[in-house]
């Protein structure tokens, strides 16, 4: 056995650039520094791995006692112990003998341990709690609610209790003494796994690593196969840092972004031929938010105006003729600097809301796209998922979990009013939009729709240009004196049992890109009129060609964003 040792000294600089890929993991749960020395757990090898950050360099400490640290989840250090949690059950042990003593047992599967003095943490996600014993008298203290719907792993400092949780993709920091939320944040990547605080040894700075574990699906060759490749799956796991900074002001966490380039453009190759004269071709840009940084736009193909709509910026193309067997290219290349974000807003907080100002009423709160607000299925669904609840929060939050109950996720071809979505129970992420933006308004809440796109989630693959699968779209809700809000449209945690995940309840992560707020992403008008679509439609007219390149990772705040 190799007892655990702190390497030498690695700079906060060198750690904090770089992503750790240990080499020969199956999964990573646990983590924890010793000084600089970062210690993880394998649960599925049952290897406790001694890491070099600064060049991945990985050892197997426990190499003749794997056995005993199979399906260990947690992992927590405190002066010369080792704190583990493994199926009910919490153990700890001397590090320089890894002989593992039982320490406590819960009802249900322990996930996640953090130590701090005489105080242990454990969570447990069947119980929905985190429970809180002293190490001295092994008798539980205290329980505070777990604030995701998840497994969580834990860390600690001083006065945080960090909590992270793997469906919610979040880290909630909450008072170690009350387990009362602070605020959260988003991680930039699916499926976090595992939270380790690093104290820098020569700034004594702290910050905050996650680990990740997943698979990811990638073709392999096949001799057998016909043809010789086949879809199949492999390990990812690897620790970054997670970088955050929060406004106590504004209410808003913004953690992890990428600068990318992001290209919109439509390839006019009609299916038929047309004659149009004085034709004005109009795609909507995107927008500058708290989250969300234009840096640069230029056209591709065609030149464009730029104009003004409702606040926002849309790209013009104009066309004098648009003749048969004529071909063009038009539309916009972006980089944009984007960021996660997360607000912390309670029910509390908006208790004594102001009204709705009236421009927002007359604007927010109508039936201005097939909405069937005036349809007596909508009508009644309004009232059921609302009930007797006045708080706007709230309000909110019982729409938001009543039509993901409803429905089921299904692409379709075309969008569907919301009367015959509630019928079918079943609808794309237009369509769960659709529904939610008459239920709002119904009861009063204002609300409008936002997308246009999501890049393909993988922060790692810089430099490589990536597609999209669909376009999709979201919506904001008003909370007068707090303004906008986000909030996917339709539910990503299909076939999993409990509360529907948080985390894009007021939060966005950076692959949301945000373009055309509350107004038609494409429109066309022909001579001064807009085009119809039972005369011809954008689709019967162009092909569009969607285009993400991530170009490097940013922080989560800079002074010059003020």
């Amino acid at each position: 056995m190799t007892s655990v040792l702190p390497s030498p000294t690695v700079s906060q600089m060198q750690i904090g650039q770089r992503t750790i890929r240990p080499f020969a993991v199956a999964a990573l749960y646990g983590i924890a520094f010793i000084k600089d020395t970062l210690i993880a757990i394998d649960p599925r090898l049952g290897h406790l791995l001694q890491i070099d950050p600064s060049n991945d360099n990985t050892k197997i400490i426990n190499s003749h006692q794997a056995r005993e640290f199979l399906d260990v989840t947690g992992l927590a250090q405190w002066e010369d112990t080792l704190w583990v949690t493994r199926g009910n059950n919490v153990y700890l042990c001397k590090l320089d003998t890894l002989a593992l003593q039982h320490f406590a047992t819960l009802p249900y599967p322990a996930n996640g341990i953090a130590v701090w003095d005489s105080t242990v943490y454990v969570s447990c996600e069947k119980l929905g709690k985190i429970l809180v014993f002293n190490t001295n008298t092994r008798a539980e203290i205290a329980r505070f609610y777990a604030p995701g719907v998840g497994v969580e792993n834990l860390a600690l400092t001083e006065e945080t209790l960090l909590v992270c949780d793997t469906v919610e993709q979040s880290v909630y920091f909450l008072d170690r003494a009350t387990g009362e939320i602070q605020f959260s944040v988003l991680t930039p990547f699916e499926s976090p796994t595992g939270i380790a605080v690093h104290t820098d040894s020569s700034t004594n700075k702290q910050s905050i690593y996650i680990a990740y574990s997943s698979e990811e699906p990638y073709i392999r060759d096949n001799p057998n196969a016909e043809p010789s490749y086949e879809l199949t799956y492999r390990d990812r796991a690897f620790i970054q840092l997670l970088d955050y900074h929060y406004d106590r002001e504004k209410r808003i966490a913004l953690s992890n972004g990428y600068l990318l380039e992001m290209s919109y453009v439509e390839q006019i190759d009609p299916l038929e031929d047309v004659y149009l004269q004085d034709l004005e071709w109009r795609i909507a840009l995107p927008s500058d938010t708290e989250r969300q940084k234009v840096k640069q736009v230029e056209p591709v193909g065609l030149p464009f105006t730029e104009k003004i709509i409702d606040g926002q910026r849309v790209a013009v193309f104009k066309l004098n003729t648009l003749s048969p067997g004529e071909h063009h290219l038009l539309g916009w290349r972006a980089i944009l600097e984007v960021r996660s974000i997360k607000y912390r807003l309670t029910p509390r907080d908006v208790e004594d809301a102001a009204p709705l100002p009236r421009e927002f009423t007359s604007r927010y709160l109508i039936d201005d796209d097939d909405l069937a607000m005036d349809i007596a299925i909508v009508r009644e669904a309004a009232i059921e998922a609302v009930g007797t609840e006045t708080n706007i929060l709230r309000k909110m939050y019982n729409i938001r979990n009543y039509v993901y109950d409803k429905l089921s996720y299904a692409i379709k071809p075309h969008i569907d009013t919301p009367d015959i979505v509630l019928e079918r129970g079943t609808g794309s992420c237009g369509e769960y939009v659709g529904l939610l933006l008459a239920l709002c308004r119904l009861n009063g809440i204002a609300c409008r729709t936002v997308g246009r796109y999501k890049c393909p989630p993988w922060g790692e693959k810089q430099g490589v240009p990536l597609q999209p699968d669909y376009n999709h779209v979201w919506l904001e809700f008003y909370i007068p004196g707090f303004g906008w809000l986000p909030m996917e449209s339709n539910p990503d945690d299909v076939g999993r049992d409990g509360p529907h995940p948080t985390r894009f309840f007021m939060g966005l992560s950076w692959f949301h890109i945000e373009i055309g707020k509350g107004i038609t992403f494409e429109t066309l008008t022909n001579e001064g009129k807009p085009l119809k679509k039972e005369d011809i439609s954008i689709g019967e007219l162009a092909i569009n060609h969607i285009r993400f390149t991530i170009l490097k990772e940013l922080p989560a705040f800079e002074t010059d964003r003020e």
